[in-house]
């Protein structure tokens, strides 16, 4: 159990890794500033939709003040405005 729960960690830090490097992972959470959302395709963002990639199971603190969007399609969220690319 130790080596299974040891494999999956590795994983997610690699897949968070991957991530931070310049694609969004698949199945992860997306942020533009307090706007934030849920994807589960990998896209390359525009410079100036400022996004934080996070992990799926990422969460905010509890002092932070962001929106839930969810949206269907290849956009990105920003000042509650959903934008295309």
């Amino acid at each position: 159990m130790f080596k299974l729960k040891s494999l999956i960690a590795a994983a997610a830090l690699g897949g968070a890794a991957f991530a931070l490097s310049g694609g969004s992972a698949s199945a992860a959470i997306v942020c533009s500033g307090d706007d934030c959302w849920h994807t589960h395709d990998t896209y390359t963002y525009p410079p100036d939709a400022r996004v934080e990639i996070h992990p799926d199971n990422w969460r905010w603190k509890g002092e932070e003040h962001r929106h839930w969007h969810e949206h269907a399609g290849r956009g990105y969220w920003m000042h509650n405005e959903w934008r295309e690319f």
